[in-house]
């Protein structure tokens, strides 16, 4: 059975766990989203969405600066001030720093997305699939399509974790959850550029950002 994305959102949405797990349970139960939540369960990775409730107040600011060129300051909470001096917790914080610093997302979640800014978007990949001459009949499915990877560019959340491509922000971030016990959030953050804005020679920072993070 084909495993559709729309099943991977309402499996992600009813368990709190992570993209690829939900694919992974999806298959396994050859498509049931019931039987997919009972083996994520088994599994111990929706117990997430049960901490998503909860009031995450303290954590950490971390601030990283690449060749004094790229400047990120990014907040992440947690439940606790322990959990906020736990090795993982300080790690994945430094990597989030480093992960804005190549990556460039505009938010961290979708729920920020403008409805405007998606309207437009959604407007301009369907004249885009039109203008390639697709069928009108499948014309919404590719722009769904592209418009996931608009989220990846833009969405901090969304986006392939820069050290391993395979797993997704939100992954990661639901991973230390169940690891750690308690609520993190990507509270916010906010990046620099020298002379952003400006008419400039093109270097490519964000690669080198990447490169380093290797």
């Amino acid at each position: 059975m084909e495993i559709t994305a729309k099943m991977v959102k309402e499996l992600r949405d009813k368990t709190g766990a992570g993209m690829m797990d939900c694919k992974k349970a999806l298959k396994d139960s050859d498509g049931d989203v019931d039987r997919a939540a009972d083996i994520l369960r088994e599994q111990g990775l929706s117990k997430v969405a049960k901490k998503s409730n909860r009031i995450a107040a303290e954590g950490i600011v971390e601030s990283y600066i690449h060749n004094n060129r790229i400047g990120v300051l990014i907040e992440v909470n947690s439940e606790t001030d322990f959990v906020a001096k736990n090795e993982d917790f300080k790690e994945f914080v430094r990597d989030m720093a480093m992960q804005v610093a190549a990556t460039n997302p505009k938010y961290v979640s979708r729920e920020e997305v403008s409805q405007e800014e998606l309207d437009h978007e959604r407007a301009v990949l369907t004249e885009q699939a039109l203008n390639e001459g697709k069928p009108e009949h499948i014309v919404e499915k590719m722009v769904e399509g592209r418009l996931e990877k608009f989220y990846q560019e833009i969405v901090l959340l969304d986006q392939p974790y820069i050290k391993d491509g395979d797993v997704t922000v939100n992954e990661l971030l639901t991973n230390l959850v169940a690891k750690i016990g308690e609520k993190i959030s990507i509270r916010r953050f906010c990046r620099y550029e020298v002379g952003e804005g400006m008419e400039k020679r093109t270097e490519d920072f964000a690669e080198e950002v990447a490169k380093q993070m290797q």
